[in-house]
Order: C-alpha cells, then sequence, then structure tokens
C-alpha cells in the first residue's frame, strides 16, 4: 500500500509507540488521524506532528463504547476522507495475580473489574474499530491495511491473565480477518512488541531495569522507532497478511 496522500487512523495515537508511529507513517506522506481519549494530549500530539510537517487531526473517543468509536470514525470520514489503514495500538495494563495466597488462605485476587477494563479496551476496542475501519474501506472503494498491536505476553506472563488473554485474542483476530477481508482488498498483520522504552520503563527503578533487560539477547529494551517500522513493514509490504512481526530483541517469556 502506498502510504502517500493515505488516511490512517491510530487508536492510543497521542503518545508513546502510536506517536512513533505516527511520526513514521506521516512522514512517510501519510495523513493521520490520531485517536486518543485525552483531549489536551491529542492537541499537543497533532501541534507537534504539525511543526514536522505532517498532516494530522484528533479525535477524541472511547475506543471501548461502540457510540464513540461510530462518531470518531465518521468524524474521520468527513474531515479527512475515509480510511484506508488503521493500527489498532490502544491499550491499558492492570496486572495482578489471579489469586495471591499465603499459608493456604487467599489474600488477593484479580477483580472482575480489572479484568474487565482490560478485555473492553484491548480487545473489544480492537474488533470495534477493526470492524468500522473495514467496512468504510469496503464502502469507500479502497483497499486497506489494518495493523493490530498485540505483545510477547500473549503466550501468557505472571500477572497478567487479563492483558496476555487479550494480546492473545488479538492474534487471533488479526488471523481471522486476514482470512475474511482479502476479498475486498484489505489486509491484516499484527505485531508483538518485547520489552520498549516507554515512559512506563523510564519510571522504573535502574535495578529493575537492569533484571528486565538482561534476558533479552539484544541486551537493551526496543525502542518506539523499533515498532513503528515494524507497522510500517506491513503497510507496504502487499504481500503479507494474518501474520505477525515479532520485534522483542529475541526475547521469549
Amino acid at each position: 500500500m502506498k502510504l502517500d496522500n493515505s488516511v490512517i487512523a491510530i487508536t492510543g495515537g497521542a503518545r508513546g509507540l502510536g506517536l512513533a508511529m505516527a511520526e513514521l507513517l506521516g512522514n512517510r506522506g501519510a495523513s493521520l488521524a490520531l485517536i486518543d481519549t485525552d483531549g489536551a494530549t491529542l492537541d499537543e500530539a497533532v501541534s507537534a506532528l504539525h511543526q514536522a510537517g505532517i498532516e494530522a487531526r484528533g479525535f477524541v473517543a472511547n475506543v471501548a463504547d461502540e457510540v464513540s468509536v461510530k462518531q470518531a470514525f465518521g468524524d474521520i470520514a468527513a474531515t479527512l476522507g475515509p480510511v484506508s489503514g488503521l493500527v489498532n495500538n490502544a491499550g491499558i495494563l492492570r496486572d495482578a495475580l489471579l489469586v495471591k495466597a499465603k499459608e493456604g488462605r487467599v489474600e488477593k485476587v484479580m477483580s472482575l473489574e480489572s479484568w474487565q477494563a482490560v478485555i473492553d479496551v484491548n480487545l473489544t476496542g480492537v474488533f470495534l474499530c477493526g470492524r468500522e475501519a473495514a467496512s468504510q474501506m469496503i464502502e469507500a472503494g479502497n483497499e486497506g491495511v489494518i495493523v493490530n498491536i498485540s505483545s510477547i505476553s500473549r503466550a501468557g506472563n505472571m500477572g497478567q491473565s487479563n492483558y496476555a488473554a487479550c494480546k492473545a485474542g488479538v492474534v487471533a483476530l488479526t488471523t481471522t480477518w486476514g482470512k475474511e477481508l482479502a476479498r475486498y482488498g484489505i489486509r491484516v498483520g499484527a505485531v508483538a512488541p518485547g520489552f520498549i522504552e516507554t515512559d512506563m520503563t523510564a519510571s522504573m527503578r535502574q535495578d529493575m531495569l537492569d533484571k528486565l533487560t538482561a534476558g533479552v539477547p539484544l541486551r537493551r529494551l526496543g525502542q518506539p522507532e523499533d515498532i513503528a517500522q515494524s507497522v510500517a513493514f506491513i503497510f507496504e509490504n502487499a504481500y503479507f497478511t494474518g501474520r505477525v512481526i515479532e520485534c522483542d530483541g529475541g526475547l521469549r517469556l
């Protein structure tokens, strides 16, 4: 897919990985629709992109809410034109052990609230935005690309029952959509990042960071740009669909 003059929506696009993707795709000619929940942060991101000569607009939406998603994609089509690309990047964490016990007595469990919040954003949000984007591409007669952001944690990770289940589900959606949407000229791929240098890792103690990176064969955290490059590859490689790019420095959980 040619990125020049294409309209690409990025959920969670106002910061971190999403903003890095926006910068790279925008520098290759895409017009960007950044979707996020925080209007002020969106304004800052859009302003920074404009200063770099990149066309971008911000759209406030909750990806877990069907009405909000439909409104956002309607607004994107009305202001920038129908999308020909989507990156499902928005996600949250609510880590906890399924059950925490001491001496045979359960002290704490993962709450249903923590489970559902992550499912709603990280899995239902991918479904809603993917469905809306695919519908818009088909009705506009556009061939297109959907990229879903999974995670190394999809294989299972302690304290992340909710997150791991979502990220495994995202891969299942990617494979399924790759088969279903090919007839319309829509390709679907996923990127599974490992440990990436973000605001969250920057706030960690040095000893914890050292322990985190010790198991990575490349002996360092990934950069947001590494994930952005993986996303761009899926957009630009016309024979890639229904598969996952693992960008994790060689780490296996």
